[in-house]
């Protein structure tokens, strides 16, 4: 089996959509939303390898020197499947993006380190 690393993207647009809400249909769609987490959780226990988590802030070290940055990266886990279409059909219709204000997950296929064991 391949393992793939799945971010989860958003956006400011996206954010803002959700905040238009009113704070009941907020808090409707947010448990509906944990609820059918936690339901995909549960489907494909089978594939996660680490089912990861939100992430915060970001900073970036380059040649430039260090610097706070921001990206649309969200969350992130590890799947395993045989292949990458297989692994980017786990996330098909992911409550990240049908119920909360995500809009994506992007899966990339974790290769092996060129000349490593």
């Amino acid at each position: 089996m391949k393992r793939f690393l799945a971010v989860y993207t958003g956006s400011a647009e996206a954010m803002s959509q959700w905040q238009s809400l009113s704070p009941e249909q907020m808090r409707e769609r947010q448990a509906a939303g944990v609820q059918a987490w936690h339901a995909w959780v549960e489907r494909n226990k089978g594939a996660l390898v680490d089912g990861g988590g939100p992430l915060g802030k970001t900073k970036r070290a380059s040649r430039a020197g260090l610097a706070d940055i921001r990206n649309n990266i969200a969350a992130y886990c590890i799947v395993q499947a045989a292949s990458h279409d297989e692994a980017v059909a786990i996330f098909k219709d992911h409550p990240h993006f049908s119920i909360l204000p995500g809009e994506g997950v992007e899966v990339m296929e974790c290769m092996p380190v060129p000349g490593g064991p």
